[in-house]
């Protein structure tokens, strides 16, 4: 059956080839635009008779142009809405996994190719649900008198939706996993030691976690500089009589300031202007800390990260080039890395040039050292944790394909042979390619139904096996990269953070 009643009105979704019901579109808060502005998700109004949801939901104000996705349109406004996979068949009390999806809190959606939930739902037996929620300035910029955050309170609201509604798609309410990636990957940590979400979701996922969140200072500090380029002061009313798209530009205008100048310290090398605040209310304490604390040990985490991150930046251009060793001093200077870091990189990778070394050290520090540490410090504090790598490389049509930043989403999704992810893959993909998505949403679907993705935790010390996903060998290492142990003594900062 294709049609489904939630407590708002009755939905009805399309069947796809293989028996999954898509449920598409659906809203979980009302459109946070006019007196909804810049506040906390409002409910949505119930509608009379059946709602048609067989396309995607309208996504979030943001200027990228992603292949597959839709782009938004001034006037787009109701852009809080999430999609469901059913799996075929009648059971009930399916474990569900809701899934967060990246982009520096700035960009992206829920309808990226790569997050189509059926083959999740097909051969891992989940109720899939994907959300759109608000980001950049709409959903992370500071607002005076405004709540901060605002995306995450958008992602509170869609889980609330999963509690409520989730049932009668099939999924057990008392049995939800939070997944996500990069961006998506903190919002799940930061949703773990967040009052509001507490009891929202039994699990998490987190690929590619990115650290640290922002403080209150630098999250004013970028408002400052947004509306300075849209020309407008930084207030309460002008901010919120500027247009959407006024202040999607001023962002644009800002990022683009900092890949300029080279004096603009840590923002230069990747700009990042938006982000989860650290606000002492929503957010009360920057999730690495929080976590180390005891915060979300309750929460079994699986947490991965591929081992080459900041290739796909620099392969896309949207990273600074440093091929000197003076530039990369510079960079060491202005992320104030501990004396010898890059020293030590550099002879782990004697024969590598600079531009090499320094994508490693920004790698690790940005996502492998955030996400281990994340993994490590959970398990520390009494939670189950598990933690793995992405490994996996392979010769493309325009050069070597690494192991990348968002290269192993497609494969835990299943959605390893679509045309839109050729370019994170490297080309159609091969036999092992199939076996490593098979293994890998195998995984997902069994961690989310019982805790358990098929290897051992990490113990209470941190230390444990690992899991490395590859082509033609996903196994277990129980020792850490030489890279981990560079940063073993060393404080984890970046500046901006709390």
């Amino acid at each position: 059956m294709d049609v489904f009643r939630t407590r708002n009105g009755v939905v009805r979704g399309r069947r796809t080839a293989d028996g999954v019901v898509a449920v598409l579109g659906v809203p979980y808060a009302a459109p946070p635009f006019g007196s909804g502005r810049f506040r906390e998700p409002l409910p949505v109004p119930p509608w009379v008779g059946v709602r048609s949801c067989v396309d995607f939901g309208v996504i979030a104000p943001q200027s990228a142009e992603l292949p597959g996705s839709p782009t938004w349109s001034p006037g787009d406004e109701d852009v809080l809405t999430l999609n469901v996979w059913v799996p075929p068949g009648d059971a009930t009390s399916r474990p569900v996994l809701v899934w967060i999806h990246g982009g520096a809190y700035t960009f992206g959606s829920s309808a990226q190719p790569d997050f189509d939930g059926t083959a999740l739902a097909r051969d891992g037996g989940l109720v899939v649900v994907t959300i759109n929620y608000r980001v950049g300035f709409e959903g992370f910029g500071h607002v005076p008198g405004a709540p901060d955050n605002r995306g995450l309170l958008d992602q509170v609201a869609a889980l609330r939706w999963v509690r409520d509604n989730i049932g009668a798609f099939g999924g057990d309410p008392d049995n939800v996993t939070t997944a996500g990636q990069s961006a998506g990957a903190t919002s799940v940590a930061c949703l773990m030691v967040m009052d509001r979400a507490e009891g929202l979701f039994r699990r998490a996922i987190a690929h590619s976690a990115v650290g640290p969140c922002f403080s209150t200072a630098l999250a004013q500090e970028v408002t400052a500089r947004v509306a300075a380029a849209a020309v407008i002061p930084a207030t309460a009313d002008a901010l919120a009589a500027a247009s959407p798209q006024a202040l999607v530009a001023a962002s644009d205008e800002v990022v683009d300031g900092y890949r300029r100048d080279p004096a603009s310290g840590h923002l230069h090398y990747d700009p990042v202007v938006y982000g989860p605040v650290v606000d002492g209310v929503i957010l009360p304490e920057e999730p690495l800390a929080a976590v180390a604390a005891g915060g979300g040990a309750g929460v079994d985490l699986l947490v991965c990260h591929t081992t080459e991150e900041y290739r796909l930046l620099d392969a896309v251009g949207s990273s600074a080039k440093v091929t000197t060793a003076e530039q990369l001093d510079r960079f060491a200077k202005d992320f104030g890395l501990p004396d010898g870091l890059t020293a030590g990189y550099r002879d782990l990778l004697p024969d590598a040039p600079v531009l090499d070394v320094y994508l490693a050290v920004l790698g690790d520090l940005t996502f492998g050292e955030y996400s281990s540490r994340l993994a490590e410090s959970h398990a520390r504090a009494g939670g189950r944790t598990f933690l793995s790598r992405f490994d996996r490389r392979r010769a493309g049509p325009h050069g070597e394909v690494r192991a990348w930043h968002c290269a192993d989403v497609p494969f835990a999704f299943g959605n390893h042979e679509l045309e839109a992810v050729e370019f994170l893959i490297g080309g159609p993909p091969s036999p092992a390619d199939h076996r490593l998505s098979r293994d890998m949403v195998a995984a997902w679907a069994d961690f989310a139904d019982s805790g358990d993705p098929g290897w051992q935790p990490l113990d209470t010390t941190g230390a444990g096996p690992v899991r490395v996903w590859a082509p033609d060998d996903a196994h277990d290492r129980p020792e850490l990269p030489d890279t981990r142990a560079l940063w073993r003594d060393a404080a984890y900062y970046r500046p901006g953070g709390p």
